[in-house]
Order: structure tokens, then C-alpha cells, then sequence
């Protein structure tokens, strides 16, 4: 990227359309997932598929920073045309993937401990999930080091490779599920091995796609590779991005438990709406991904008006999908709860708390986009710091709102903290922006 008119409305949509289109293919898995184990009969395969899968997600998870701060080094690498750091930051990725998924390996059995402590349930369902988390958890390396893997393709623009990752990975593991439930009978252990054997063939593929550098010297220059520097630049990067996440995760968190003390069907409605949330979310992360690689890019260049150019035309983006979004919520939301729900009492209470999730989208682009553009210029301390203060906020409203208005206060809560991240991370842009001049 040298000038601000390289930031092109077709260069948005060519990093963001894949992505958009990656996303749209995870919720399908679970579908396969559990229709597969659905087939035999039973309940308690269901429920150990649910759970094994929610305990490792969790851990999962934790290593999340790997994406976001591999995406934001390596795009500002790639703006300063510094190509040997280009390399250096996919070896240091990997290697943080594989060392913490041999940890979650070694460490298992007090991980799995605590899991099943915080998610209890039936003697048959555990045992099934303790065979499912048996056999997965040996793909962990595989799985957090893609994170690194994706990260890396997506600062440098390569969101169609991300995109062919993705479809190959949750491809083939529908097709295992297939075969080993279904043909082979080999129930929830078929599930858990077809889901091992995706991602490590999914490793081996993001591998193969980043080949150019394995080809090249620059991927094995250890003493740029564990530069003293760099290597705390990327702890503090990595630690700032997930201790935001976890105040994030928090607030999410706290709304399903809050909700849970109103009653039951008013969890699960709540629950039926946030997949609302979830879909908006997947469409929202290709333009905030864009605005990761074009920000990081520009910020690496020192070239302010390409940064805000990449801004401004994320945001024109983010802007026009949000409205279509919301349109079709407003349209189709009830539709939408009848196909996720057929309990007439939450259909009920989930038509009633509709309007909320029909807004949430307008009131959530622009965390979302400012996230985007903060990761991709690694301003992760300002996004660990407007997160607390916004988590305080939220803690506020809660408090002051759900007593007096229930689960109305509850929702209108969570639209105060999607508010109070915008924001806050507004208020910190200009210095942003300055900052990319050197």
C-alpha cells in the first residue's frame, strides 16, 4: 500500500466477501454434528457432543489473541515492506499455537476436571463426553495454531486461502461424521475423530498455503525470530487482547446467567435472540477483518490518509450491511424464532423482546468496526482499557435497569455496552491516527 487511493471499495469486498462466506459455514457443522448423533436414538450422545465441544471451545478460546494480534504485527510488517518480518511473525505463531495446544494435552485432566465442574451433567453424558474430549484434544495444536495460520493469510489479504481453509476443514468433517456415525457406527467417538482428523489436515492445508515462505530463509532467522523486542511487543499485544476478551466474554456471560434468574422461558428466549446477534456477527467480521489488514498495512507505512481511507471505507460497508440486516430482522424475525424454537411460551416471550435484537446490529457495527481498525493498528492497550471502562458501564445499566424493567433492562443494557465500546474507542481514534505518522 503506498497511497491512499490503493484503498479501493473492490479491495474492501475482496478481503471481506470470503470471510463473510468462511462464516457462514461453522454454524452448518454444528448442524451436522448434532444431526448425526441424533440418529441413534438417544439423548445423552446429543448432550456429550454439546458439552465436549463447549469445554474445548472454552479453552479454545483463551488462545484467541493468537488471530487478532498475528493479524495486526503482520499487516504493519507487510505496509513497512519489512518481508523478513513478514516471515517471522508466522514461525512465532506457530510456535505459541503448538506449545499451547501440548499444554491443554498435558494438562487435560484437571482442564476437563474443571469443565465438568462448571457444566455438570449425567453420569451417561459424561462418560460419552470424557470418550469425545479423549480423542479431540489431541488436535488442540492444530486448531490454535490455526489461529496463527488464519491471522497471517488475513493481514496480508488472503481471505479467498482463509476461505478455502475453512470449507476444506468443516467439508471434510462433515463427510467423516457422515461415515464413521452413520456408516461405521462408531457414534460420539466418530464425532470427535472426524473432527481431529479436519483440523489437522486443515493445519497441514494452512501450511501449504503459506508455502512462499516456508520456501524462502527468513521463516528459521532465529535471532530476529526470538528478538527480545519483538517478542515482548507481541506479549503485551497478546495479553492486552485477551484480557479485553475476557471482559467481553464476561458481559455476554453475565447476560445469559442474569437472564437465567428470570425464569426459564425467558433464558431460552433470550438464547433463540442472541443467535440474531451471532448471525450479524458473522457478517460484521469480514469488514472488521478487512479494516484489520488495510489499517495495519497503512499504520505500518506511516501513510495517515490510507488509514483513513481504509476506515472510512469499512465503515461505508459495515454501514450498508447493518442496514440489511436489520431490514430482514425487522421483516423476518418472527419467521426466524419459529424455525429456532417450536415452544409456544418462548416463541412468545422471544417476540416480545424482538425490537432489541432487531436493533442490536445498529448499536453493535461500530464495536465491531473499531475493533477491526484498532487490532490492525495493535492499539491494544486503549482496547483493553475502553473495554473495562465499557464493562463498567454495562455493569451500571444492569444494575440500575433490570430491577425496575426486568429483562427489558437486561437487553437494554447490553445495547448501552455494544454504545459505550463505540464510544470509547471513538474518543480514542485521533490519537490513533497521529500515531500512524511516526
Amino acid at each position: 500500500m503506498t497511497d491512499a487511493a490503493a484503498v479501493t471499495h473492490a479491495r474492501i469486498l475482496k478481503t471481506a466477501i470470503p470471510i463473510v462466506i468462511s462464516n457462514a459455514t461453522v454454524p452448518l457443522l454444528g448442524l451436522v454434528d448434532t444431526g448425526v448423533v441424533g440418529q441413534m436414538g438417544a439423548a445423552a450422545p446429543i448432550g456429550a457432543v454439546g458439552i465436549g465441544a463447549t469445554i474445548l471451545t472454552a479453552l479454545y478460546w483463551l488462545f484467541g489473541f493468537l488471530r487478532m494480534g498475528t493479524t495486526g504485527l503482520t499487516s504493519q510488517a507487510h505496509g513497512a515492506g519489512n518481508g523478513p518480518e513478514v516471515s517471522a511473525m508466522l514461525s512465532r505463531a506457530m510456535m505459541i499455537g503448538l506449545a499451547a495446544g501440548l499444554g491443554i494435552i498435558l494438562l487435560q485432566i484437571p482442564l476437563f476436571w474443571l469443565g465438568f465442574l462448571i457444566s455438570p451433567a449425567s453420569a451417561e453424558v459424561e462418560t460419552l463426553a470424557r470418550d469425545y474430549l479423549a480423542i479431540r484434544v489431541y488436535s488442540a495444536p492444530a486448531m490454535i495454531g490455526l489461529y496463527g495460520v488464519t491471522g497471517w493469510l488475513i493481514a496480508l489479504e488472503r481471505t479467498r486461502s482463509v476461505l478455502l481453509l475453512q470449507v476444506w476443514m468443516n467439508g471434510l468433517n462433515i463427510l467423516l461424521d457422515v461415515w464413521f456415525v452413520l456408516w461405521l457406527g462408531w457414534g460420539v467417538s466418530g464425532v470427535a475423530f472426524a473432527t481431529f482428523l479436519a483440523e489437522w489436515s486443515g493445519l497441514f492445508l494452512g501450511l501449504w498455503l503459506c508455502r512462499s515462505v516456508w520456501q524462502g530463509r527468513d521463516w528459521r532467522d532465529w535471532p530476529r525470530i526470538f528478538d527480545r523486542a519483538r517478542l515482548r511487543q507481541l506479549a503485551v499485544v497478546n495479553s492486552d487482547i485477551m484480557m479485553r476478551s475476557f471482559l467481553l466474554q464476561g458481559i455476554f456471560m453475565s447476560f445469559l446467567f442474569l437472564g437465567a434468574r428470570l425464569g426459564d422461558v425467558t433464558l431460552a428466549a433470550n438464547q433463540v435472540l442472541m443467535q440474531f446477534l451471532a448471525l450479524s456477527a458473522y457478517a460484521l467480521d469480514g469488514f472488521a477483518f478487512a479494516a484489520e489488514a488495510l489499517v495495519g498495512q497503512a499504520f505500518g507505512a506511516r501513510n495517515r490518509p490510507a488509514l483513513r481511507r481504509a476506515a472510512v471505507l469499512s465503515a461505508v460497508w459495515s454501514v450498508a450491511i447493518v442496514a440489511g440486516i436489520t431490514l430482514g430482522f425487522a421483516l423476518g424475525g418472527r419467521a426466524l424464532i419459529d424455525l429456532l424454537t417450536t415452544a409456544p411460551d418462548v416463541r412468545n416471550a422471544a417476540y416480545a423482546f424482538l425490537p432489541y435484537a432487531v436493533l442490536a446490529p445498529i448499536f453493535g457495527v461500530w464495536s465491531f468496526l473499531l475493533d477491526g481498525i484498532f487490532i490492525g493498528a495493535t492499539r491494544t492497550r486503549d482496547m483493553r482499557n475502553m473495554m473495562a471502562l465499557s464493562a463498567l458501564v454495562y455493569a451500571v445499566a444492569v444494575l440500575t435497569l433490570m430491577p425496575v424493567f426486568g429483562n427489558h433492562g437486561l437487553w437494554m443494557a447490553i445495547l448501552i455496552s455494544f454504545v459505550a465500546r463505540a464510544l470509547t474507542l471513538a474518543l480514542r481514534y485521533p490519537a490513533l491516527e497521529r500515531a500512524s505518522e511516526g
